[in-house]
């Protein structure tokens, strides 16, 4: 259980507070903040919320893992699709992007192939020059994990076992 929220700054934040402060020069013309205000006290007339409104919880997916089979694919997909007899329908090279550009290429070739009801696409992320590959190799299954990209990937997995600079991933179907 959560610890009950304060209503206002203690002496210690407001100590800490003006100890900041002194440290900090304005720009021209803007002169510095006061201490935060503290809030009014609640009214005790105040009236009481009847109920707390209980919401329904999100379902938590399970993090994508490049080569594992995850939950909600049957063996034969799965089968198909890490041996790479589950073609590709598109395909996005993310060689010589920087990792900021890669990422929001990866962002909008997502989004497009789950609208356009795309099952599988593959990405190359390139193989790297280091020795645990380069940056986009690197970064990559931590993007698909990520908030905005995870609902998308049901599934990922190298096509062939000795190419792990190509990533192919099976797409959720879009549900009505």
């Amino acid at each position: 259980m959560p610890a009950p929220r304060r209503q206002g700054l203690s002496e210690q934040d407001r100590a800490t507070w003006a100890l900041y402060v002194r440290h900090v020069l304005p720009r021209a013309g803007v002169a510095v903040p006061d201490a935060p205000a503290e809030p009014p006290p609640p009214s005790p007339t105040a009236p009481r919320p009847a109920a707390l409104v209980v919401l329904p919880t999100v379902q938590r997916l399970t993090p994508v893992m490049i080569g594992h089979h995850p939950p909600g694919v049957d063996n034969a997909t799965w089968t198909r699709f890490r041996t790479g007899k589950l073609s590709a329908s598109r395909t996005l090279d993310l060689h010589g992007r920087t990792a900021q550009r890669a990422f929001a290429a990866l962002q909008d070739f997502l989004g497009s192939a789950h609208a356009e009801k795309l099952r599988c696409v593959e990405v190359i992320t390139g193989r790297g020059s280091g020795e645990t590959g380069g940056v986009i190799r690197r970064e990559f299954p931590m993007w698909l994990n990520r908030p905005e990209l995870r609902p998308l990937v049901l599934a990922a997995a190298h096509p062939h076992a000795a190419n792990p600079g190509s990533v192919r991933l099976l797409l959720r179907r879009v549900r009505k």
